[in-house]
């Protein structure tokens, strides 16, 4: 049997690992990107959301629990980084503590354990750079972070290595052209239109800007930081990466239908963002920016996941917040209704792992050691701020990258506070040795997105 996999986002990339599991499934994935996870994937908070703000009996809700837990055992399958650090929802006056409660309560019908109302003191004790105006919080232990492009990385790579294809910079605008038995459109913010040039009728999507301020200040708090959340979503967060910054972010401004490529950021949404984030921890410290950005994620009317199933294909629609956290979950029952249905076997030579890229700075010197002897190139530094060698731009390359993105999201080259100031030159003469590349044609994401319009002789 044949399935495509339209999009290769974190959903789209989590399905199509989980199909090739089955015995006489021929995969292919299409990406209408140059890599995998650069749509909503990629401008997104990486929050593994505990479960607890999903109002009872909503798709999410269903997913967003169950989604959660499976992270553990997929991190150590697939070799990304993932880390639980808990959040904290913080309350200001009574009114907050009442919401507070009211989360508690969705927690407990949802599934979510080990949540707790912690007092000011207990709190500021969590995180004591909490501004000192909190007087209670909601403590979730299980609520972690990822990198959200990492894990469809690892997913599709694993995917590819039990069988599928995958097709970048390859768009798909009609499910009815498609030569496949089955399709899953897991098309991010297209997601509608597809379905309806098959003839399913869904709720229309729009996409939802959310803007954000990455910063060097990495200790700055431990946890994910929340605001009591309102009709318009979750907040503006404070929060630790998994790569040791901090973010802050993101707005919320729906913008109309046709306005899916509009990701720039905005004076206002941007001092939005500092002044509620401030609320939270005073001490944020504006001159420790990196960088500035925007991302889109999809939204309905409903505001919640829509997602149809028939005997020929499933229709992924609207995975907005909570979205990367439920994408094992919905991967997980996508994949068990087109084997239930098209009665397919488990095969017995499926390997569910995927060994990441060797990362000589964070192993114990013995290990650094024997890794360096057996390549040099894990012993030559070419990113200063994030230590990454030589040896991880060459193996990102050999993985797939063919950006200057592509590497920076394999290894984090180019992500630290200098922002590719030192380090891109030297990556660009790897890619050019890698790949036959000339300068001239290498571009930093997209097409177009040339890098140098010429080379000094």
């Amino acid at each position: 049997m044949k399935v495509a996999v339209i999009g290769a986002g974190v959903v789209g990339s989590l399905i199509a690992r989980n199909l090739t599991k089955y015995k006489d499934v021929d995969v292919e994935i299409f990406e209408k990107l140059p890599d995998v996870g650069w749509g909503v994937t990629k401008a997104n908070s990486g929050v593994i959301h505990a479960g607890y703000d999903d109002e009872p009996e909503t798709v999410r809700a269903k997913y967003c629990a169950h989604g959660n837990a499976l992270y553990t055992k997929l991190s150590e399958e697939l070799g990304f980084p993932l880390k639980r650090t808990g959040s904290l929802v913080v309350a200001f006056n009574q009114e907050d503590i009442k919401i507070l409660e009211e989360l508690v309560d969705y927690g407990k019908k949802n599934g979510v354990e080990g949540l707790k109302i912690l007092s000011k003191y207990e709190s500021l004790e969590k995180e004591p750079n909490l501004s000192r105006e909190v007087v209670a919080s909601l403590w979730a232990p299980s609520t972690g972070i990822v990198g959200p492009w990492e894990v469809a990385q690892s997913a599709v790579e694993n995917a590819v290595k039990n069988g599928a294809k995958l097709h970048l910079s390859t768009e798909i605008k009609s499910i009815e052209a498609l030569p496949f038995d089955f399709v899953i459109n897991a098309s991010g913010l297209w997601a509608d239109e597809l379905a309806e040039s098959a003839g399913v009728k869904v709720t229309p999507l729009h996409p939802r800007k959310g803007e954000y301020i990455l910063l060097d200040q990495p200790q700055l708090v431990k946890t994910v930081v929340f605001p009591v959340p309102s009709k318009a979503g979750k907040g503006i967060l404070v929060l630790p990466t998994i790569h040791d910054t901090l973010l802050l972010g993101p707005t919320s401004e729906d913008l109309p239908p046709d306005y899916k490529e509009s990701t720039e950021t905005t004076t206002e949404g941007l001092a939005k963002i500092v002044e509620n984030a401030r609320k939270l921890v005073p001490s944020i410290n504006l001159s420790k920016s990196i960088r500035t950005f925007a991302g889109l994620r999809p939204e309905n009317e409903l505001k919640d996941f829509v997602i149809v199933k028939d005997d020929k294909m499933v229709n992924i629609v609207a995975t907005r917040s909570p979205g990367l956290t439920s994408a094992p979950a919905i991967a997980e029952d996508v994949a068990l209704w087109v084997a239930d249905i098209k009665k397919l076997k488990l095969r017995s030579d499926f390997d569910p792992y995927r060994k990441p890229i060797p990362r000589p700075y964070e192993m114990e010197d013995d290990e650094r050691n024997a890794l360096i002897k057996e390549d040099p190139a894990f012993g030559r530094v070419i990113c200063r701020c994030n230590k990454v060698t030589e040896g991880e731009v060459v193996e990102a390359i050999r993985r797939g990258a063919r950006t200057l993105d592509g590497v920076k999201l394999r290894t984090t080259a180019m992500f630290g506070r200098c922002q590719g100031s030192f380090c891109t030159v030297n990556i660009m003469k790897i890619m050019k040795k890698e790949l036959g590349e000339e300068f001239e044609e290498m571009e930093k994401n997209l097409p177009g997105s040339q890098v140098v319009d010429g080379v000094s002789r």
